[in-house]
């Protein structure tokens, strides 16, 4: 699918009839048969759609991959596996698997130079999976990042000397598993926007994240996000 601006470019040249522009520009998707890929997304909410892995072919992921690219986004692809990475990079060289984070990235388009503050906190190293994903993705979208590993409250004394770094932020992402406490203590001493994000690990009555899961929903210190509203906050 051809960009915005190459369509008018084609129209200014006089390569490409305004008729056959208007149908162009009128489609807000490209059916791959498997998929009806939202190239609009950009245009409309201004983040590209984000390509969710599990339960698609390495194939398929491919096909979706390509449909962004050919619409000039930049492509995040979440949760792949090195086996899908191996398929989406024999198709598209240009693609780069982050196995912290567990994505595959491809940019064609430049990149804004970005803004704001996110701190992306996680409880324990086993989080980090997690939490670079929410890293990554932050910065995909835009974002300053800034990762702060293993300060959780059985050891909270490691997370007091980031509390002035933290107040910099302009929102926190707050990565947990086990009891889930971390968020209820980063939100309780900061004025921020604290996004609480439970991970499975865990072990004893963690319930496989539902502990830390449900720890998060009842704390007495509410998180302040608000959806695209938080996302505004973050980029602002």
């Amino acid at each position: 699918m051809d960009t915005l601006t190459s369509i008018l470019e084609q129209v200014s040249s006089g390569a490409l009839a305004v008729d056959e522009a208007a149908t162009r520009l009128a489609d807000k998707e490209q059916n791959l048969g498997f998929a009806r890929v939202d190239t609009e997304r950009l245009k409309r909410r201004g983040l590209a759609e984000v390509i969710f892995c599990p339960g698609k072919t390495g194939e398929q992921i491919a096909g979706i991959v390509q449909s962004l690219i050919d619409a000039g986004q930049n492509v995040l692809a979440s949760r792949a596996t090195p086996e899908n990475f191996e398929v989406v990079h024999a198709a598209i060289p240009a693609a780069v698997y982050h196995a912290e984070a567990r994505a595959i990235t491809v940019d064609v388009a430049p990149r804004l130079d970005p803004v704001g503050l996110v701190a992306v906190v996680c409880a324990g190293t086993s989080d980090i999976p997690v939490a670079a994903e929410a890293a990554l993705t932050a910065r995909h979208m835009g974002a300053n990042v800034t990762e702060i590993s293993d300060v959780g409250v059985a050891g909270l004394h490691r997370l007091l000397p980031h509390v002035d770094d933290l107040r910099q932020a302009r929102a926190i992402v707050v990565v947990a598993g086990m009891e889930g406490a971390l968020p209820s203590v980063v939100a309780g001493l900061l004025d921020k926007p604290v996004i609480a994000c439970p991970t499975s690990i865990g072990y004893g009555a963690s319930m496989n994240g539902l502990a830390a899961l449900l720890a998060m929903l009842n704390t007495p210190c509410h998180y302040h996000c608000e959806s695209l509203g938080a996302v505004r906050t973050v980029l602002s």
